[in-house]
C-alpha cells in the first residue's frame, strides 16, 4: 500500500486514481490467496507444472492437446481425460499439472490415488457417511483418479468407485491415469459388466493421452549407475604377503628345533 501511495504521489495522481489502484491491488491479492486455498484443498502429493514436463523425452505425448487442455475448456464441457502408459512415463505429472492449471483458473479440484479413494468410500459406507462424502465429490469441478490399475479393488470397492464415476458423468470432469490398457481394466474392477459401464461413462466425451517409453525413474537410475561406475577410481589389488626367508645369522627361537 505504501508503494502504491508513493507511486501515486510521484505520478501526481488524484484521489480517485489512487483508490482504483488500491482496489486493483486488493483484488489481485484476493485472487492469489483464493488460488492458494484451491491448491491446498486439491491435496496434490507433489505440485507439478507443465513447464517442467520433458516433452522431448516423450514424443508420444500430444503437446498441442496438452496445451489445449491447460486452457481448461474441457471442464466447462464436462469432458474427461485419460492418460494411459507404463509406470514412470509421466502420467501423474501431467495429471497433476493439468489439475493445478484448473486450480489457478478458479475450478474446484480434488486429487486422489484410486486406492485411497476406494478405501475412503468403503470406510464412509461402513460409518454411514457415504452420502456426505459423495456430496463433497459432487461439488467438485474436476476429480483426479491417479494410478488406477496397480491394486485390484474388492467387489464393494469397485461398485462404490463406479457410483462416483457415474455420478460425475456429464456433471463434472474426471482425469484418470492408468498403467493398463482398457481391455485389462477388468483386473481392477472385476466383472466385465461393471468395467464396460465404467468405460462407457469415462470415454463418452473424453481426451486420451498415451505416454510411451521407458520409465523416467528407471532411466535416471541407469544414468546414475553409469556415472558412479565411470567416476569411481580404480583400486589396485594388494600384493600377496610373503614371509621373508630366515636369516642365517638370526637366532632361532627354538634351539631344540635347530638341532
Amino acid at each position: 500500500m505504501r508503494k502504491v501511495a508513493q507511486r501515486a504521489a510521484a505520478d501526481n495522481a488524484d484521489h480517485l486514481s489512487y483508490l482504483l489502484q488500491l482496489v486493483e491491488l486488493e483484488l489481485l491479492d484476493r485472487d492469489k490467496r483464493a488460488a492458494e486455498r484451491r491448491l491446498k484443498a486439491a491435496k496434490f502429493p507433489t505440485l507439478k507444472t507443465l513447464e517442467n514436463f520433458d516433452f522431448a523425452a516423450r514424443p508420444s505425448v500430444n503437446k498441442v492437446l496438452v496445451a489445449e487442455l491447460a486452457r481448461c475448456e474441457y471442464i466447462d464441457k464436462r469432458e474427461n481425460v485419460i492418460l494411459i502408459g507404463n509406470p514412470g512415463t509421466g502420467k501423474s505429472h501431467l495429471a497433476t499439472a493439468l489439475a493445478a492449471e484448473a486450480c489457478a483458473k478458479g475450478y474446484k479440484v480434488r486429487f486422489y490415488r484410486t486406492t485411497e479413494l476406494v478405501t475412503a468410500l468403503i470406510e464412509a459406507r461402513d460409518e454411514r457417511t457415504f452420502l456426505r462424502l459423495k456430496n463433497q465429490l459432487a461439488r467438485l469441478d474436476l476429480l483426479v483418479l491417479d494410478e488406477l490399475g496397480y491394486v485390484p479393488a474388492s467387489k464393494v470397492g469397485a461398485e462404490l468407485l463406479f457410483d462416483v464415476i457415474s455420478s460425475a458423468y456429464e456433471r463434472s470432469s474426471v482425469i484418470v491415469t492408468s498403467n493398463l490398457p482398457f481391455e485389462s481394466w477388468t483386473e481392477v474392477l472385476g466383472s466385465e459388466r461393471l468395467t464396460g459401464a465404467t468405460l462407457d461413462r469415462l470415454t463418452h466425451r473424453c481426451r486420451i493421452i498415451e505416454t510411451k517409453g521407458e520409465s523416467y525413474r528407471l532411466a535416471d537410475a541407469k544414468t546414475r549407475r553409469r556415472r558412479t561406475n565411470t567416476t569411481r577410481p580404480a583400486t589396485a589389488q594388494p600384493a600377496a604377503a610373503t614371509d621373508p626367508a630366515p636369516d642365517a645369522d638370526q637366532p632361532v627361537d627354538n634351539p631344540e628345533a635347530a638341532n
